[in-house]
């Protein structure tokens, strides 16, 4: 029997994250998919400031910034009148990952290459059919008849997850949508590729968002159009032919529509799964939440829900930390993706409002709610989820800004000999604990060595304060360089307990 710390099923962007988390972490890592080989279609193709700064934390960033687009511009037609503007990526923000227009297939790829540094390295078209668990394990049964022994079983399977499904999991919601027609196509159309387009249309929205291509042809986007009253699921041929048919109709422009790259249907759904673990299996990313397509969050959740998850699993494998801790993942994580799912659901049914007060609301009044420029700021701070702090989970805390469970900006440090470095840089596969003066004070060096062992970066800062920072760049503690017994008791609490309330 194969054997493996933590079996990870799915090798999409959430699977790929987890891996490469667990490994840099020193976490042996199983990653198997019943997908024959790697997608090289596009899917989701929008990769927001907090999904960059994760895959920089974790050395998975490579050339993606090289080979995205800055479309940061998105402009809704009514006919021929501009509806509304709205411009992302605000130079304010603090971070210095770029929000990118990039294919998931590119963002896997980047993934399975880090990984592959790592050690480690998906097996396909092997996919999960059966599970058991005992009291400090479980078991996995594979498509070919493999049988892994695992610490822990994290599904990372997408919505129709079977990891879930065979962990007794339910994943309630509801169908917000008719169905959509989805496309990479060739385009030869006089559009500007600065950003994306959208056409409001009585028979239903029409979409276009610029793609980066390989063949340089600068000709490649992505369409999604809106096309209820349908019952059957048309195939590719049919899709293109209905897309060629509509979208010169409802954008009223003269357009030549070539081949196209990857075609698909779908159709809207909000869904949250009732827990996140059971026992020794999880679930992470679309196995956990279903979110619609519009905004990019669907992808982006996934991945944090990986980081979150990646170090609470090596600090019980590792022994530091007790089960309790693995509780906090869902503790910090679910709520996220209900706030994220009730604004996915908002953006979904002012696309295809088809009721008289649905489309007056769309139509004139959304234009003039988000023209000002504070307004666009708070949608391109919202979208990029940099924003997201798990104060109120049962590690974080009160007090002043920043507190315990917020996010903290990249920001300039030394290590201890002296070498320049950033916040961010040290982190992903290890916390740090930022202390001032040189050398660092010595008994909350101590208290964080006796716990977190070599997982903690000591790093200096010009600051008078000490802050334990998260391996996913969460503040966990902060306080005098005195207060070293606070600091001690905080990690006691939180390793053993899952919480420090």
């Amino acid at each position: 029997m194969d054997a493996a710390d933590v079996l990870v099923v799915g090798a999409g962007p959430t699977g790929l994250t987890l891996a490469c988390c667990l490994r840099s972490q020193g976490v042996s890592v199983l990653v198997v998919d019943r997908a024959p080989g790697p997608a090289t279609t596009s899917r989701a193709n929008f990769l927001h400031a907090r999904g960059s700064e994760v895959l920089g934390r974790i050395g998975a960033l490579g050339t993606l910034p090289d080979e995205s687009l800055r479309a940061m511009r998105i402009t809704n037609y009514l006919g021929e009148r501009p509806l509304m503007t709205l411009e992302f990526g605000d130079p304010k923000m603090r971070t210095a990952a770029p929000p990118m227009v990039v294919s998931q297939a590119k963002v896997e790829a980047a993934l399975r290459a880090r990984l592959a540094d790592l050690g480690t390295v998906p097996h396909w078209g092997n996919g999960l059919v059966a599970l058991h668990q005992e009291h400090d394990h479980a078991v996995a049964e594979l498509q070919d008849g493999t049988r892994i022994r695992a610490g822990w079983i994290v599904g990372c399977d997408g919505t129709s997850s079977t990891t879930r499904r065979l962990a007794g999991i339910d994943l309630p919601g509801v169908k917000l949508s008719e169905r959509f027609l989805l496309a990479d196509v060739h385009l030869d159309w006089d559009l500007d590729r600065g950003g994306t387009t959208g056409w409001v249309h009585p028979a239903g929205i029409v979409g276009a968002m610029p793609m980066p291509d390989d063949d340089g042809r600068g000709d490649l986007w992505r369409l999604f159009v809106y096309d209820p009253g349908y019952d059957e699921k048309p195939g590719e041929r049919d899709i293109l032919e209905r897309i060629r048919q509509v979208v010169p109709e409802r954008t009223g422009r003269p357009v030549r529509i070539g081949d196209a790259e990857w075609l698909s249907v779908f159709t809207v759904h909000r869904r949250l799964a009732t827990t996140y673990r059971r026992g020794r299996v999880l679930i992470a990313g679309d196995a956990a939440h279903a979110h619609a397509p519009f905004g990019g969050q669907g992808m982006l959740t996934g991945i944090g829900d990986a980081e979150n998850l990646a170090f609470k699993l090596a600090l019980v494998l590792q022994n530091r930390a007790a089960d309790p801790l693995v509780d906090t993942y869902e503790a910090e994580r679910r709520p996220l993706a209900t706030g994220v799912l009730r604004g996915t659901s908002a953006v979904t049914r002012v696309n295809v409002a088809r009721n008289p007060v649905g489309r007056f609301l769309r139509d004139h009044v959304a234009p003039r709610i988000f023209g000002p420029a504070p307004v666009q700021r708070w949608i391109t701070y919202t979208a990029s989820q940099l924003w997201v702090s798990y104060r109120k989970g049962p590690l974080g805390g009160t007090g002043r800004k920043p507190r315990p469970g917020d996010r903290i900006p990249d920001m300039p440090c030394r290590r201890t000999d002296g070498t320049v470095s950033t916040l961010h840089r040290e982190l992903g596969a290890h916390w740090a604990l930022l202390s001032p003066g040189t050398p660092p004070t010595t008994p909350c060096v101590e208290a964080a060595r006796r716990h977190l062992g070599e997982l903690v970066t000591i790093l200096t800062r010009e600051d008078d304060e000490v802050m334990l920072v998260r391996p996913d760049g969460h503040l966990a503690w902060r306080g005098e360089a005195g207060q070293a017994a606070s600091l001690n008791r905080w990690l006691t609490k939180a390793l053993t307990s899952g919480t420090v309330r």
